[in-house]
């Protein structure tokens, strides 16, 4: 199994965190199982690798230069992109594989004083705290890099270019800030085409380029794609997102009827289908068109593993659920309780939707201008 070297891991924080004088403390944060049933295999591992890398980067601390490095521990939120608890135990031993008793084995802290203590977090966790830290880092001024799910196999897309990375990204924001709208024309399979219009007025994209050099910013890491978020609609402005987006759910295709920015409902002839109509029934937020998002890095021969954090960096992919964190509009409160908030990412590339395939995507601009920028899951910008 591939592993980060001492080296490695202070390049890496190097690399990401370009520093400033008053950085002095990197936290690493990993959640803790509440119920261990729900506990597996990659999970204890990401937790074994946390403490690696605590363990190596307090040795390699002063060359960074850092005073030094703290492993925090949290039970879990339960879905991805959650907002934390209110507090984190300091852990100075072995990590549990429970929460139960997790304040026994460290020092109880409220993550507002840790917020403020600690000014670089390093988070591979199972659930995606990205939407937490993001809103955080604004209020406290630290930075962070999210890493919900990574796992050695992640390990290669640490060590791309991420100076051309930047450069592509950058690409795809100008134009995105340009635009009014994004057509995009798929292909599901046995079921014909379907188009989408995504509305992009008064909104601008942001990218994720695997460095944060700025205070009070957090993101994914491994990096690599410009998101933004549809515009959502204003009182006496409604949204024009709409149109039919079909998802590969396992085997089925799911067909989400889309008006106002909302999927409203969930067509098909499965139990997928079923699941999500009912879900779109209990969470109306969740159909909210929280993301549209442009990968790049499948250009750097990078191939998807099973797993968000770095399949959705690979191409074009369509979030449902929260957008507060994005800059948007929808946030915990819209949802029934701190379990349901979720932010989910659709990711159309062929290892991940065989049967839906992207056509075409086309920007349109004011004066009815229009730039086709992908075709058949290809960028043509760059």
């Amino acid at each position: 199994m591939e592993k980060l070297t001492n080296d490695d891991l202070k390049a890496l924080v190097r690399s990401v965190f370009p520093l400033f004088p008053e950085d002095r403390w990197l936290g690493i944060l990993v959640d803790i199982p509440r119920d261990p049933q729900k506990d597996n295999a990659a999970w204890k591992e990401r937790r074994r690798m946390a403490a690696e890398w605590c363990a190596a980067l307090k040795d390699v601390s002063p060359r960074i230069p850092l005073e030094g490095v703290k492993l925090i521990a949290f039970p879990d939120t339960g879905s991805n992109n959650a907002d934390l608890p209110p507090s984190a135990v300091l852990i100075s031993g072995d990590i549990p594989d429970t929460a139960h008793g997790l304040d026994r084995l460290g020092t109880s802290v409220p993550f507002e004083k840790i917020f403020r203590d600690t000014q670089l977090f390093l988070a591979p966790t199972e659930y995606s705290t990205t939407a937490p830290l993001k809103n955080a880092a604004k209020i406290f001024g630290f930075r962070a890099a999210t890493m919900p799910g990574f796992s050695a196999r992640m390990i290669p897309a640490l060590r791309i270019d991420y100076n051309e990375v930047g450069r592509r990204v950058n690409l795809l924001k100008e134009r995105l800030d340009r635009a009014e709208a994004a057509e995009i024309m798929f292909t599901a399979e046995d079921l014909g085409n379907f188009q989408m219009r995504f509305d992009l007025r008064r909104t601008t994209a942001h990218t994720s380029s695997g460095r944060f050099p700025e205070r009070g910013t957090a993101g994914n890491l491994p990096s690599g794609e410009t998101y933004i978020v549809p515009f959502e609609g204003r009182q006496g402005d409604p949204s024009r997102t709409e149109g039919t987006l079909p998802v590969q759910i396992g085997p089925e295709i799911v067909l989400f009827q889309v008006k106002n920015n909302r999927a409203f409902e969930a067509r098909g002839e499965g139990p997928e289908a079923d699941a999500e109509q009912e879900h779109l029934r209990r969470e109306p937020a969740f159909g909210n068109m929280a993301e549209l998002g442009f990968g790049v890095l499948e250009d750097f021969g990078l191939r998807p593993i099973g797993e968000i954090l770095l399949d959705e960096k690979l191409g074009l992919h369509v979030a449902f659920g929260r957008s507060d964190h994005f800059g948007g509009l929808v946030g915990p409160a819209a949802f029934s309780s701190p379990r349901e908030v979720v932010h989910l990412d659709r990711i159309y590339i062929p290892a991940t939707q065989p049967r839906v395939r992207p056509r075409s995507v086309t920007l349109e601009f004011s004066g009815q201008q229009r730039e086709l920028i992908m075709a058949d899951g290809r960028y043509l910008t760059f």
